[in-house]
Parts: structure tokens; C-alpha cells; sequence
């Protein structure tokens, strides 16, 4: 029996709860800093902080699986299905709307019942055209035909076998499980340990031909919804699974090689959710950074093409824009020529939104008036932080 679907008791999970204790301890009191954090945002920013989490999300859970999405399609995507401002914006493919889709629908209805309808209708979300990459795939339907499915590396004749899934005659039963095992943990077992359960039991099953790994990712993020009954997500555990993808990786096959017991990946995934919390700040940060640019300068008559420009600058982050702004670069944001972008950043530097480097000659390049936005930032950001 090599892998854990074979073994007795599948799928009666258990843990070592004296082992998952610091960790689920330390877990809740960032959750609860977050939280608290977050609670005094407001509507708009609170809008904006999510929006910004989820385009996160939607990049980096695509970027584990080796899908790398541009940047922009993904923030029209978003734009468009928040109602939130898009001038400019690309227009995003169906595939990046389906997956914008479906973690909007995990977490802003996440106290609806999950069903294999809804599951199924994910993953045609995923796949609109019918195929992954230039292969053509099983859409809309638990996974048939030829059984092993396999997750495999390594060159012609020199394969590794990572994983094997559960065989695809026995899809229709296993789901059953897991679709009552959804609804039954959801008073029984701890929120995030229950959280971390959906995201191994998922992946195991891997009911669908592809697209199993966003699914199973979505899953947690509704899973961790239900447990803190708060629609908006205000940090991307994708983001922090990109960052530790080769220990994701080995910790899940460590486990699916193992027996029931599987503390040690809760363990991991405890820790994984605990410093995605913790790296939010930065996200908040620049929010909070956007909200005080824009209150600032909301009497400064800006064109357009200067504001896209700058809500470049915005997103990018202090210090995170490689270069600062050059004419060349307004040229190629805005769509102007040089000459033109050259008139529109002095009409910034005149009104004080921009300010211009040290460096001169060829090498002038602008970045924002940081000062201003730091000092409104932490004005705005008084009335949220935690009391100590």
C-alpha cells in the first residue's frame, strides 16, 4: 500500500493535537491582529485592500501551478467583476474571468452550500476553451479513463513518481464523501485545522482531469471564510505557498506516502497561514498608501494618462519601481511620445505630486512625493491599529 487513499481507516484523518497546539495558538493571535487591524478600514478602503489581495491571489495561485498571467488582465478582471474603475485596462481572457470567478464566488458566498455542481462548474471556469495548454481536456466532469493518473518529474526512463490519485472509478463515491464530510466538519473540527483537512483531502481525491491544485486552493480560502465569517480576504495564502512552493510540494508528498496521521501537514500549513498573515502589513501598507496619495492630491487637476501613470507608481511601491519614473517609461504606460510624456511629469513635479531624483543627464528619472504620502498614511492609519 504506497499511498494514503490504500490504507485502512481512508479518509479518518487524525493529529497529534498536543503538536498542532503552538502552532494553531500562534495562528489564531495573527488572525486576530489582522482582524483587528482591518476592522477599522472603512468600505472604500476595505474595497480596495481586497481587490488588491485578490489579484494577488489570482496571479500567484496560477503561478504554482507554472501559470504565469499578466499582471494587468488580472486587475481588469477584477475591476470589472468588483465594479471598481478599469480605464485603460486590458480586457481580460475568459480563462483569467473564471478564475476570478470562482474565488470571489468561495469567499463572497461562503456561507452557501458547496455542491458537486458548484465544484464542477469551477473547474469549466478554469477551461473554457476545452483545453489546457494545447491539450484537450475533460471539462466540467469528474476525471474517467485511463487510470493511473500520475504526477511524475525526471527525464524519459529516469521518472519519479510523486503521487498517484485515486482511481478514477471510484470519483463519483469519494466525492460523496468529501461533499458530506464538507458539511458535517464545519461545526466539529477547528476552522483552520478544518481549512488545512479540505486543501489534503481534495488534492488526494483529485477529482478532475486538471485544475485540482486552484480548486483545492479556492476550497481553503472558502474554508478559512467560513471560519473567520468575513466575505473579503485581506491576505493571499497563494502568495506564501509560491514562496515555500518546493516545501508544499514535498510536504504533500510526504504525507499522501504516509498513513492517516497527518500532523505534519498541518503543521506546515499552520506556519504557511501564519506568515501570510503576517505579510500582509505590506499589503495594507500600500493601500493605506494609495488612500492617503489620492485624498492628498483630490483637489490637483490630473489628466488620465497621469493618472494611470501614477496609480503604476502607487502599485509598484515605495522604493519597487526599478529605475523610477523616466520619459521613456511614461511614454510606454501612457502611450505618447517622448515629447508629450516629457510636458505631462513637469506638469507633476510643478504641481508637487512627482519629485525628481538626484541623478541628472540621461540618468533624471521622478519617483512620488513620498513625504506627503507617508504623513497621510499615518494619519489614516491611526485609526485602525491595534491597541496594545
Amino acid at each position: 500500500m504506497r499511498w494514503i487513499w490504500q490504507r485502512p481507516g481512508w479518509p479518518d484523518f487524525f493529529w497529534e493535537a498536543e503538536a498542532l497546539l503552538p502552532f494553531l495558538s500562534k495562528a489564531r493571535l495573527e488572525q486576530g491582529k489582522l482582524l483587528a487591524r482591518t476592522k477599522g478600514l472603512g468600505f472604500e478602503l476595505g474595497q480596495e485592500a481586497g481587490a488588491d489581495i485578490l489579484i494577488e491571489e489570482v496571479i500567484k495561485t496560477s503561478e504554482i501551478e507554472g501559470d504565469y498571467l499578466n499582471r494587468d488582465l488580472v486587475r481588469s478582471s477584477v475591476a470589472k467583476h468588483l465594479g471598481l474603475p478599469n480605464f485603460g485596462l486590458p480586457q481580460a481572457s475568459r480563462s483569467i474571468d473564471g478564475l476570478v470567478n470562482i474565488l470571489i464566488d468561495t469567499t463572497k458566498k461562503y456561507d452557501q452550500p458547496l455542491t458537486a455542481e458548484r465544484l464542477r462548474s469551477w473547474q469549466a471556469a478554469l477551461f473554457p476553451t476545452g483545453y489546457s495548454g494545447l491539450l484537450r481536456i475533460q471539462v466540467g466532469v469528474w476525471r474517467s479513463g485511463e487510470d493511473p493518473m500520475q504526477v511524475v518529474s525526471g527525464a524519459m526512463g529516469k521518472e519519479i513518481l510523486h503521487f498517484e490519485a485515486v482511481p478514477s472509478s471510484c470519483i463519483e463515491n469519494e466525492m460523496n464523501q468529501f461533499l458530506t464530510w464538507w458539511k458535517t466538519s464545519l461545526d466539529r473540527i477547528d476552522g483552520l485545522l478544518r481549512a488545512g483537512l479540505a486543501h489534503f483531502y481534495f488534492v488526494t481525491v483529485h477529482p478532475f482531469e486538471d485544475g485540482n491544485g486552484r480548486i483545492a486552493r479556492a476550497l481553503t480560502d472558502m474554508a478559512l471564510a467560513q471560519d473567520e465569517k468575513i466575505a473579503t480576504r485581506f491576505y493571499s495564502l497563494s502568495s506564501q505557498i509560491m514562496k515555500e512552493k518546493k516545501e508544499y510540494y514535498d510536504i504533500l508528498e510526504q504525507c499522501q506516502r504516509g498513513d492517516m496521521n497527518i500532523t505534519a501537514w498541518l503543521v506546515w500549513f499552520l506556519a504557511s497561514y501564519t506568515r501570510s498573515l503576517e505579510s500582509s502589513s505590506d499589503l495594507i501598507a500600500k493601500v493605506l498608501a494609495k488612500a492617503s496619495f489620492w485624498k492628498y492630491f483630490s483637489q490637483t487637476a490630473l489628466g488620465e494618462r497621469q493618472r494611470k501613470v501614477l496609480n503604476v507608481l502607487l502599485n509598484a511601491g515605495k522604493d519597487k519601481f526599478d529605475g523610477g519614473l523616466t520619459t521613456r517609461k511614461y511614454s510606454s504606460i501612457a502611450k505618447v511620445s517622448r515629447a508629450t510624456a516629457f510636458r505631462e511629469i513637469i506638469d507633476l513635479v510643478e504641481k508637487k505630486v512627482i519629485i525628481q531624483n538626484p541623478s541628472k543627464g540621461r540618468s533624471t528619472s521622478y519617483d512620488l512625493n513620498w513625504n506627503v504620502i507617508d504623513r497621510f498614511s499615518a494619519e489614516i492609519g491611526r485609526s485602525f491599529q491595534p491597541q496594545a
